[in-house]
């Protein structure tokens, strides 16, 4: 979306060009991921395997953000200089009457996008387009029915469902759509050609993924990885890949062209070629939780701050000195580490604890797990998977 598409009095362009805050390595916050609910219709082995999670697990309504807690959220970090706003969950689309979120958002003139598995998006791609949703990413790790049950758990859905869903958002006006293809060693190298083959003359691009150790419930494994430079020769199957320049710095993909045909893909490769020097981007969980990183252990309890009645000046200065404190490049590190030792970076998430807003956080301190503060003992935080922080589907630009 140009500035031009912009409302004019827009809180987000009038504060943005004010106040943009950078972190400790000189980057500069211009995102902002927002999960919604942390429940999913799948349990993708990648992302929420079924042996690992249990309904008792999830969320009780009342630690989930209220849509006028989302929304005044997302208008601190615009006003910070955040330009791009993307929903995701666990699927966004199971939380209630989303298209109104849409709508509350929309008046803050930046882009909004979401990322969803596609399978409600029949019922609901007309209405999010006319609430004011701008982009849309769609998850898509198999065509072939068996492949897309083994990754995605997925009774009662297939991929044509996924495909419906697609079919539903280009006929509610949605011209270029994100396809999100996660591919992992063993269950669906062999779709990668397939996938880029159905979509390679549609104005979609797909995104190959390789498999990341988001959280601690994937049992992740460096072998299982499907590297950037083998997901290319996959695609070379199809055609000759041209490389394409960055439409903006931080963009996640490595951008291609055919060679000889239309069509674009993307290689998203956060564990072979690490892109940590140019990430933009802050997530916050479904229960307020804000991380400065897909792969950080330890979150923010900027609920606590919401609730406490702070003004929007306060939460401001609060989210500019968490941002001020950041120097995550996980991937990075992990590159230079050993291969036995790669494990040992990351944290259990469903251990960690969200610091209190209370405790002051200056530019030059790290952020490190605290005790709620009064102001958020009236919801406790959930046990395993209340932080949001295992879904894949935090990484879609």
């Amino acid at each position: 979306m140009s500035g031009s598409d912009l409302p004019k009095n827009s809180y987000g362009l009038r504060m943005a060009a004010a106040r943009s805050i950078k972190d400790q390595l000189g980057r500069a916050l211009s995102d902002l991921r927002m999960s919604v609910t942390d429940r999913c219709n799948f349990r993708c082995t990648y992302c929420m395997p079924r042996e690992t999670v249990e309904s008792a697990s999830f969320l009780p309504r009342d630690a989930l953000l209220s849509f006028e807690e989302i929304t005044r959220t997302a208008e601190v970090f615009v006003g910070l200089g955040v330009r791009k706003l993307r929903l995701t969950g666990g699927e966004p689309l199971l939380r209630r009457e989303l298209p109104r979120l849409v709508k509350m958002l929309s008046g803050l003139g930046v882009e909004i996008a979401l990322t969803t598995n596609g399978v409600l998006l029949p019922k609901l791609a007309a209405e999010l387009k006319e609430s004011g949703l701008h982009r849309l990413t769609v998850s898509l790790d198999a065509l072939d029915p068996t492949v897309f049950q083994t990754i995605c758990d997925a009774p009662g859905f297939g991929p044509e469902d996924v495909l419906a869903g697609i079919e539903a958002a280009e006929g509610a006006g949605f011209e270029s759509i994100k396809i999100n293809c996660a591919v992992r060693r063993g269950e669906n190298e062999s779709e990668v050609p397939k996938i880029a083959r159905h979509f390679a003359k549609s104005p979609h691009i797909v995104r190959f993924i390789e498999f990341m150790d988001v959280g601690t419930r994937n049992g992740w494994e460096m072998h299982q990885v499907v590297s950037a430079t083998e997901i290319r020769t996959l695609l070379s199957e199809v055609d000759e890949l041209v490389p394409l320049p960055q439409n903006y710095r931080g963009e996640v993909a490595r951008r291609y062209r055919y060679a000889h045909g239309q069509g674009e893909v993307g290689i998203i490769a956060s564990v072979s070629e690490p892109f940590c020097g140019d990430c933009s981007r802050a997530r916050m969980s479904a229960d307020g939780s804000l991380y400065k990183c897909l792969f950080a252990s330890t979150g923010y309890d900027f609920r606590a701050a919401l609730r406490a009645g702070k003004s929007t000046s306060e939460l401001g200065e609060v989210v500019s000195n968490w941002w001020a404190a950041r120097t995550d490049r996980y991937s990075e590190v992990r590159v230079q580490t050993p291969p036995s030792d790669v494990r040992k970076l990351h944290l259990p998430l469903a251990a960690s604890k969200p610091v209190a807003p209370s405790q002051a956080i200056a530019p030059s301190q790290s952020v490190t797990p605290s005790k709620q503060v009064a102001a958020s003992q009236s919801v406790t935080p959930s046990k395993p998977v209340a932080a949001s922080k295992v879904e894949m589907s935090f990484i879609g630009g």
